[in-house]
């Protein structure tokens, strides 16, 4: 079997700690050859480059550089995979017209979140109206976001982002992690997760405040890209600036985790979200916003808490809970890490990954 896996970029990001972790896995398959093609040279992944494998690069000159399609169909021509498999919206659209020009399977993968925004400003919104007709079948890591993009449910399959437990060894010491982040004896809360538009870091920063308005033993983390940026520092209130720490890009982020009491995920909409998996691997109790995917990581009241969008009152209040309740921290911590074991590992993944491949080629077999 030949898999010819199709990504905008690897920067960091879930759907792409999700494509390393497959592409590694599948490594160690001997029925299984697969090469990647990126559009951008752009890689936070270095692991990437040990893996043994081609990696093509598919750079655009413009946006509009029509060019990309025949160097795909090239490319395709040549290595002749049984299956193509784009990661994201803009490599499905890419991916159609050499499918069907070449009689390759197409494994759709660009449902990653649950949008907001069914309509025609939505740009992948009318990626996915274009390209779910061509698709043979149309992966979600979440059931949330498969309907909110109205996906055939006679060729749509979810599977859920797969949890890597090699990540938790090896992590730097506590007591270290604290001394760098200047947390002396104070709680600390996290959010992992980029400063982008659909991450509702404004709302994590007012919570915040109404926490430090009547106790001052907490500190607040801002990691992922752009956390650190001007815009994200403009929301908070100079006079509790001390108690953030901005970090911005970080690698190792399972060390900081580890070093967290509580994890939090303030969002406007939300696939499956790696930062969570990540919190409770980890055996943090996690607050996020309900909605999306969240619902089906997270058990209200059992592994963390579900809250309103855009509440900061509400946020405040079930991070209080949190706090002053040692016990209750232990037991979410336990039950989350329990759930990951059992529902969103990364060897689960891994074998829904490998037997929908077969199952597609089964299918072409058969017809």
């Amino acid at each position: 079997m030949k898999v010819l896996f199709y990504m905008d970029s690897l920067v960091s990001g879930g759907k792409e700690r999700r494509l390393i972790e497959l592409m590694r896995a599948l490594k160690l398959k001997e029925d299984i050859e697969f090469e990647l093609v990126v559009m951008s040279k752009d890689i936070h992944y270095k692991e990437v480059f040990d893996f043994g494998i081609n990696i093509h690069y598919i750079i655009r000159k413009t946006k509009k550089d029509i060019s990309a399609f025949s160097r795909f169909y090239k490319l395709c021509r040549n290595y002749r995979p049984d299956i193509v498999h784009c990661w994201d919206s803009m490599t499905a659209v890419y991916s159609v017209p050499t499918c069907k020009l070449l009689h390759i399977k197409l494994v759709n993968g660009m449902v990653i979140n649950s949008p907001i925004r069914q309509n025609v400003f939505n740009k992948n919104w009318l990626r996915a109206k274009f390209t779910f007709p061509f698709s043979d079948i149309i992966v979600g890591n979440s059931k949330a976001g498969l309907l909110a993009y109205k996906a055939p449910k006679n060729k749509s399959k979810v599977i859920y982002n797969g949890f890597n437990f090699d990540r938790t060894e090896n992590l730097i010491n506590k007591e270290i992690i604290k001394k760098e982040l200047r947390s002396d004896s104070n709680y600390l809360i996290g959010m992992v997760a980029a400063f982008s538009e659909s991450k509702d870091y404004k709302t994590y920063y007012r919570a915040a405040k109404y926490l430090l308005d009547i106790r001052k033993d907490l500190i607040f983390l801002a990691i992922g890209p752009d956390t650190d940026s001007a815009d994200s520092k403009e929301l908070i209130d100079d006079q509790y600036i001390e108690h953030f720490r901005l970090l911005g890009l970080k690698s190792g982020v399972e060390s900081l985790i580890n070093v967290m009491d509580i994890g939090v995920l303030s969002t406007f909409t939300e696939g499956v979200s790696n930062s969570i998996l990540e919190y409770m691997a980890l055996e943090k109790p996690v607050v996020a916003t309900f909605g999306g995917g969240t619902n089906e990581i997270v058990m209200d009241n059992e592994t963390g808490f579900l809250i309103n969008p855009s509440n900061p009152e509400e946020l405040a209040n079930k991070l209080g809970i949190l706090l002053n309740n040692a016990d209750l921290r232990t037991n979410m911590g336990l039950a989350g890490k329990k759930r990951i074991i059992n529902e969103f590992s990364v060897e689960k993944m891994v074998r829904n990954y490998t037997d929908l491949y077969k199952m597609i080629l089964s299918n072409k077999s058969s017809s």
